[in-house]
């Protein structure tokens, strides 16, 4: 949808939300701060007659949302939000790149298939900005390009697509027993022959004062969803030292005049072409063996301690904001009780792409030993349905014989 405009102001929480939304969703926006904006704050009281609630969000169509919850700015995106049937061959939860593979596999090999993904379809991929090791793209690519060519190609096969629908439990169907059923965010029920696990995971947070305070204002964890919020800053701050961090720290040197990466480890853990185009970019400062002491402000980020490990000395800096890329945690709440997770909560494979309950495969970063790079997830998706395959077919074999 063109021409969306969201009215609202940096310390409302539903504000945060619904900008992470549709964010989510690769949908574009125009954010206008009221606190800042005069103009902007007599259009929502104009809107509201004399309120001011926010967020107000302006279609291109005339129309108004006023506080939406992510269900019904989901209904005006025109996104699905129930499964057409109560039964399928197989369902997939997670709709990034893992999930998508193995649908689109499925359906070439007339697997009756089901996506769900409590987000947006594309996952983590869809919020990167540029991805530069895909196989068949010597220029690099645009995750959300990318992503929409995953839907895309999942959509011509006819392959069932929900989106911003969570899983909420996954049991034994009690009709079949060898089947299983997914309870779904929206209190369906939908059953299958088989499932895969592709959920992925989540980036993990440092667990520090004034973390949860801050964030989503002033703290953040996608480069791609809220750089663009900080264009013209002096000084962005990126915390961790890996490939994500790296990745993303170039990209936000398209809107602050330098950006500070702080790394706890005594080096950084990226691989050598990207350390290589942050230490010799002057654009960059590094701290390494530094650790985050606190977050600092109120309403907005202030300023952030740091500790030196190595002499215990503290000093505090002022970035504009903080993008935060220190790991990834799995997403298996839903999972726990239900199939076999290690210490860390990633799926445990039992072989094959199996889980311990019968039928539900795993395939992607939500699953124990995987690379967490897009490439491997593709691959682990496909591999994953051949081995459902095989599995369905045995099934059905089993179920035919017992008919007999």
């Amino acid at each position: 949808m063109a021409d969306i405009k969201v009215y609202g102001a940096p310390w409302c929480p539903d504000c945060k939300r619904a900008k992470r939304f549709l964010a989510e969703q690769r949908v574009t926006y125009d954010w206008v701060d009221i606190d800042q904006d005069v103009q902007g704050m007599q259009h929502v009281e104009e809107l509201q007659k004399g309120g001011r609630t926010i967020p107000t969000i302006v279609f291109g169509d005339g129309s108004v949302l006023i506080e939406p919850t992510n269900e019904a700015l989901a209904r005006k995106l025109g996104l699905d939000l129930e499964a057409k049937r109560g039964y399928y061959d197989l369902i997939i939860a997670g709709g990034g790149p893992a999930g998508l593979a193995a649908a689109i596999y499925a359906a070439r090999e007339g697997i009756d298939a089901l996506v769900v993904e409590r987000s947006g379809l594309g996952g983590q991929a869809g919020v990167t900005e540029r991805i530069d090791n895909y196989l068949g793209f010597p220029d690099g690519v645009n995750g959300g390009e990318l992503a929409e060519r995953f839907i895309a190609q999942a959509r011509r096969y006819e392959v069932e697509l929900l989106s911003a629908v969570s899983v909420d439990a996954v049991m034994p169907d009690d009709a079949e027993a060898d089947d299983v059923c997914f309870r779904l965010g929206n209190n369906q029920e939908v059953a299958a022959h088989a499932a895969l696990i592709t959920t992925g995971s989540s980036y993990r947070r440092l667990g520090i004062p004034g973390e949860d305070d801050l964030i989503g204002i002033g703290v953040h964890f996608c480069a791609t969803c809220d750089g663009p919020f900080y264009r013209g800053a002096d000084e962005l701050m990126v915390i961790g030292g890996g490939n994500s961090a790296l990745e993303e720290g170039m990209f936000l040197t398209r809107f602050a005049e330098r950006v500070r990466v702080v790394q706890r480890a005594p080096s950084l853990t990226a691989s050598r072409l990207l350390q290589d185009k942050v230490l010799n970019d002057p654009r960059f400062l590094v701290h390494l063996n530094t650790e985050i002491v606190s977050f600092n402000g109120r309403g907005k980020l202030e300023g952030v301690t740091v500790c030196d490990r190595a002499t215990g000395e503290e000093q505090t800096f002022h970035p504009r904001a903080v993008f935060v890329f220190i790991g990834l945690d799995p997403n298996t709440a839903f999972l726990h009780g239900a199939v076999d997770l290690d210490q860390y909560g990633f799926v445990d494979d039992k072989g094959g792409f199996r889980t311990s309950m019968p039928g539900v495969f795993a395939a992607g970063d939500v699953r124990r030993g995987s690379t967490k790079q897009l490439g491997s997830a593709v691959g682990d998706g496909i591999a994953a349905l051949i081995a459902i395959r095989e599995y369905l077919q045995q099934h059905h074999q089993l179920a035919a014989h017992m008919e007999d």
